[in-house]
């Protein structure tokens, strides 16, 4: 399958979308926070910014969440997740292992009449086999994801433009997930799970988060 590149923060979606060095890497915001500028003015982006990207997480079941939303953003931009992420915890059944994995092609058929989510057949499906895969790994999918974190940047990232899309961490990781099983776990994917959950800090310098 061929992996469409990520649109997650950054640019109007993600640093993936359009090149970054034509535009500021930080902006400040109404509130006069100095963020970086892909969170804009929107707010949404800004508390996502702010509270959860580039923070550590480790909770399997928050983890299993983000590796869900993060399959279904393929294509999409992430503020287009993230405004629906309550109707799909709803969905998905807070994204509880064990019940996800227990859906049937049935509960595909609904899902894919509810508006409220993305209603992509292949990505419903993706996200109940991965629930199975997470159910039976026999390992703690926390401590998978975060044995392929790499080590700690000496130096801030000084721009968007320095921002990677895809690194030989993500890359192993997708190639773990793959061969386990997982779909819509491609290497550019992976890098956006890794940093919205902190396996890496891309927060540029000047950022108030840099600090």
């Amino acid at each position: 399958m061929t992996e469409t590149a990520a649109v997650h923060p950054h640019s109007a979606g993600h640093p993936r979308t359009a090149d970054p060095s034509a535009r500021a890497s930080v902006l400040a915001g109404d509130d006069g926070v100095v963020r970086c500028a892909w969170a804009g003015l929107d707010t949404e982006y800004q508390r996502y910014h702010d509270e959860e990207w580039g923070r550590p997480l480790r909770d399997d079941q928050r983890l299993f969440e983000k590796l869900c939303l993060e399959g279904f953003q393929a294509g999409l931009s992430w503020i287009t997740i993230l405004r629906r992420r309550p109707a799909f915890r709803a969905a998905f059944h807070a994204f509880d292992v064990t019940t996800v994995a227990a859906m049937t092609e049935t509960d595909v058929s609904r899902l894919l009449l509810d508006a409220s989510i993305i209603r992509h057949r292949g990505k419903i499906q993706a996200a109940i086999s991965n629930a199975r895969v997470t159910r039976d790994l026999g390992t703690s999918l926390g401590e998978l994801i975060w044995s392929f974190a790499p080590p700690t940047r000496t130096a801030r990232l000084a721009t968007l433009a320095e921002v990677p899309a895809i690194t030989p961490e993500s890359t192993a990781l997708s190639a773990e997930l793959r061969r386990r099983g997982y779909r819509f776990v491609g290497p550019t994917t992976m890098y956006a799970l890794m940093q919205s959950s902190g396996l890496v800090d891309d927060h540029v310098t000047g950022c108030h988060r840099a600090n």
